[in-house]
């Protein structure tokens, strides 16, 4: 074995493999370390892209409803007391104080919604994270593919899990 090793031509040869299995190493750490290795598994998987339909999870969400309710009750209040306070007002301080009431009725809606809005981002967080998807957009912008995961969102907020 030594004696092979006096020869240059086989020095060369070992030199040359060393070397190449040390490139090879390197590329091989940069690859996995670079996030590639997740793109090309993601991109083989059947599809790291989910959709949902949010007019149909909002539209569902027993929360909805509730708030939809509280909504009506509380826009009725406040058209009682639009009507009795504006009888005695010239037009200007009607029109500003209906500005005033529908600004009233904005933020109670913005109130209400809100904690729903998180609640539904949750459910179709938890869902992806568990189908494994990277990705998940409003199913009217995809053309082609992805995975619909609506019907699991739905079924989720309404089993309160």
């Amino acid at each position: 074995m030594m004696q092979s090793l006096r020869n240059p031509k086989n020095v060369k040869l070992v030199s040359l493999f060393i070397a190449a299995v040390f490139v090879l190493g390197c590329f091989a750490l940069s690859v996995t370390q670079s996030g590639f290795g997740k793109v090309v598994q993601a991109a083989s998987s059947e599809s790291a892209i989910g959709v949902v339909n949010s007019q149909v999870i909002f539209s569902q969400s027993p929360d909805t409803r509730n708030a939809q309710t509280v909504l009506r009750q509380f826009m009725e209040e406040t058209q009682k007391d639009f009507n009795e306070k504006s009888q005695n007002m010239n037009d200007q301080e009607k029109q500003r104080y209906y500005t005033q009431c529908q600004q009233r009725v904005q933020a109670k809606e913005r109130e209400l919604l809100e904690p729903i809005s998180k609640k539904i981002e949750a459910a179709i967080e938890k869902i992806a994270k568990k189908k494994g998807l990277s990705v998940v957009v409003e199913k009217n912008s995809v053309v082609f593919g992805g995975v619909d995961i609506t019907d699991e969102v739905v079924k989720n907020l309404q089993s309160g899990k």
